[in-house]
């Protein structure tokens, strides 16, 4: 058995501390719930920034929010994680 998967029989419930807007769209996320028995996710404004800062997914939907007008960072960050 995946000893991923075998942590449930010892009643540990396995999250992941990581998320990103490809990860879940590729079915990555999906695969981990399926094969692992990962059961759910946390993230933070730290995990946010990696996954915005390394990869150029976040630089359409940034620039569609601010093509109407200039906003605040911290609404920019809600929208994003929002939509993840």
């Amino acid at each position: 058995m995946n000893p991923v998967k075998a942590l449930e029989s010892h009643g540990q419930a396995v999250w992941l501390d990581f998320l990103a807007r490809g990860f879940v769209a590729k079915g990555e996320l999906a695969k981990l719930i399926e094969t692992d028995g990962v059961k759910g996710v946390t993230s933070n404004p730290a995990i946010f920034e990696k996954a915005i800062g390394s990869s150029s997914e976040y630089d359409a939907p940034i620039a569609d929010l601010l093509k109407s007008s200039d906003r605040p960072v911290a609404e920019l960050f809600e929208h994003l994680a929002v939509d993840d």
